[in-house]
């Protein structure tokens, strides 16, 4: 069977909504957030990290989800595991540090007991002295589910959940084609903002907000919804598919604008030629960026297809993850819940770039960035960019928090290009009531 014929089977079709509504307490409850966490985050995949972190021998990595932190390590075979950051001896928190190579024992502060990076216990002061008897070789720390894709490490935290490929479905298919095992994260950033995680992620599941928050996208992005590509899969996750390199259907502009003029150049095309046919440039695009992509060293352009070349594949998987995919970058995009109050929660944005001979500095969101693996920036939402589109996004996030508080809001009134939104919470509602 082919891919295509994969997602016409996953895709959901008639009328599958149910119309459970949106209700404001969702997004401010305790209850409910506790709900979420042990109905919905404690069984479904998250990415843990990049794949890259943990390449070399005896290195680490953790990634706190809620109240919870993972641990994941690399050891002397390159084996990759995970496990819940937390000493069995006394409930200390193991692993302070993010990001060590060269581990060869992961030591608690707290009484010296001492583990190897496959998370059995080697070495304890006083071994004698335990009446249940002596740990060393047999306690160890508790295992999670662990598996890369993509360049990416994910954890499950639900010993009973499906595979991650099982889980993604056709979504895991087509993220492969995008060959970005080797890409390198050049932004890193996690902001704690005054919003409950899913006015984030409901942000992420619709368009209808662009053209009154990101007006400038549409230089270079149709924004149209009625040329716009939306495919919501049985499983839970979706993708909106935005044809890109080319104006907005809506703009009535004859000319090429910036940022697609300097896209054009680069590709040897000049942007004077496509005046009062500025809806060409995206197959004009495609047509350069295969005859001209390998040369470059673009060697990842084989395995995409055309509209893979110029447009923007936004995968949201779910609970809480998105992916924005593009021939030439990838980001994800993630919200994740607060560890006690589901008013704040911290949104993380990555951006990942492909190798390309020569490459040594990048253009992304929040400017130019040297072709490295970055640090991790953390910071309070508004004392730094998380990147252009991103804080546009956000500059609303506050504001919506405080109006579903109000006995005005009762249920979202949704546009049909909207349906994502209302899939997302039907979905969260299935999950907590064990229907999947």
């Amino acid at each position: 069977m082919s891919i295509q014929q994969r997602i016409e089977e996953a895709k959901e079709s008639g009328k599958f909504l149910r119309g459970d509504p949106i209700t404001g307490d969702r997004y401010y409850s305790k209850e409910f957030a506790q709900k979420e966490w042990d109905g919905v985050f404690a069984r479904t995949w998250q990415i843990g990290g990049m794949a890259a972190q943990l390449a070399k021998p005896g290195s680490t990595m953790t990634q706190n989800i809620g109240a919870e932190s993972i641990l994941m390590t690399s050891d002397e075979d390159g084996t990759i595991r995970a496990f819940y950051n937390v000493c069995p001896h006394r409930g200390n928190r193991l692993v302070a540090d993010d990001g060590k190579c060269g581990v060869k024992r992961m030591v608690c502060a707290y009484h010296s007991w001492t583990f190897s990076l496959d998370g059995v216990v080697r070495h304890v002061r006083d071994a004698e002295d335990y009446p249940q008897g002596n740990p060393i070789g047999k306690m160890k720390l508790k295992e999670i589910r662990c598996e890369s894709l993509g360049g990416l490490v994910w954890f499950n935290m639900d010993p009973n959940a499906p595979s991650l490929r099982d889980y993604l479905g056709v979504v895991a298919d087509q993220l492969e084609a995008y060959q970005t095992a080797n890409w390198t994260r050049v932004n890193w950033m996690t902001g704690l903002v005054e919003c409950n995680w899913k006015i984030i992620h409901d942000n992420f599941n619709e368009a209808y907000h662009i053209l009154s928050l990101h007006r400038e996208l549409g230089t270079f992005i149709d924004d149209a919804y009625q040329n716009t590509e939306f495919e919501l899969y049985k499983n839970g996750h979706n993708v909106m598919k935005m044809k890109g390199h080319l104006p907005s259907a809506n703009s009535r502009v004859n000319v090429v604008q910036a940022p697609l003029d300097a896209i054009l150049r680069e590709w040897d095309l000049d942007p004077a030629a496509f005046e009062g046919r500025v809806r060409d440039t995206r197959v004009a695009l495609q047509q350069q960026k295969r005859a001209l992509g390998p040369a470059r060293g673009h060697k990842h352009y084989e395995g995409v297809s055309d509209a893979q070349l110029t447009d923007y594949h936004h995968f949201t998987i779910f609970p809480n993850t998105t992916l924005t995919m593009a021939s030439d970058f990838f980001q994800v995009l993630r919200p994740l819940p607060h560890p006690s109050d589901p008013e704040k929660c911290l949104f993380d944005h990555w951006v990942m770039m492909p190798p390309v001979e020569g490459r040594d500095e990048v253009d992304t969101p929040t400017g130019k960035r040297k072709y490295e693996p970055a640090p991790h920036e953390t910071f309070l939402h508004g004392e730094a960019s998380i990147g252009f589109v991103a804080d546009q996004d956000l500059s609303v996030a506050v504001a919506q928090q405080l109006g579903l508080h109000s006995r005005g809001y009762q249920d979202a009134y949704l546009s049909g290009q909207e349906d994502r939104v209302r899939r997302l919470h039907e979905v969260i509602n299935d999950y907590i009531a064990g229907r999947r």
